[in-house]
């Protein structure tokens, strides 16, 4: 069975920084892209960026590169998102999701955990 858990989430200032975690088991953590999307109230879930282990390819939704940052460890089977200068937009649900494809869109996910909140105040 294929779980992903979100953490480290939390509250932060404008301008601040958060590191979120998605720790994967139940699947060949390095064959699927991982991916952080979020979703705020009364919004659609957006994504922000997706990452495949085995060979390091990233790929970012809209203007996120720069301020988001993907990586991951294989032998912890778990995947960072580095977010740095936050803004009070930035404040969401926080959620870590798997696919076979790094198309990184909400409808392609197959698998999904539960999110962590990320509220950044102003």
């Amino acid at each position: 069975e294929v779980q992903l858990q979100a953490s480290g989430g939390g509250l932060v200032q404008a301008a601040g920084s958060l590191r979120l975690s998605c720790t994967a088991s139940g699947f060949t953590f390095d064959t699927y892209a991982i991916g952080w999307f979020r979703q705020a109230p009364g919004t659609e879930r957006e994504g922000v960026s997706c990452i495949m282990s085995r060979d390091g390819v990233t790929k970012y939704v809209d203007f996120m590169e720069g301020r988001f940052t993907i990586s991951s460890d294989i032998a912890k089977n778990t995947v960072y998102l580095q977010s740095d200068s936050l803004k009070a937009e930035d404040t969401a649900v926080y959620y870590c999701a798997a696919s076979r494809r790094l198309l990184c869109l909400p409808g392609t996910m197959t698998s999904w955990g539960k999110g962590t909140q990320v509220t950044v105040s102003s």
